[in-house]
């Protein structure tokens, strides 16, 4: 029996995008805030969701058109800072 190639593992930092991309269209659309905790992020990566949003509210604002190009790259630069920096492993809540 031939194994085929094992399934690659998805990143720290694409996880993290992943997670922010999502909440910060949520939230984007009108469905809210939760609590971190409820919303299955850290602290850091809910810090990066709050920046996300706070620049994509305010492009939205000035008339951008692609907002979910800027909270991609936004959630991208963010993650990838904050992994770079040490991730959750910072603190108990981080």
């Amino acid at each position: 029996m031939a194994d085929g190639p094992s399934p690659k593992a998805t990143s720290d930092v694409d996880l993290c995008v992943s997670i922010v991309g999502h909440w910060s269209r949520e939230v984007l659309d009108g469905r809210g805030y939760g609590d971190y905790q409820s919303m299955g992020m850290s602290g850091g990566q809910y810090d990066i969701l709050r920046e996300v949003v706070d620049s994509a509210r305010t492009a939205r604002r000035k008339g951008a058109g692609n907002i979910d190009v800027l909270v991609e790259r936004q959630a991208r630069e963010g993650c990838a800072a904050w992994y770079r920096s040490g991730g959750p492993g910072e603190g108990p809540w981080r």
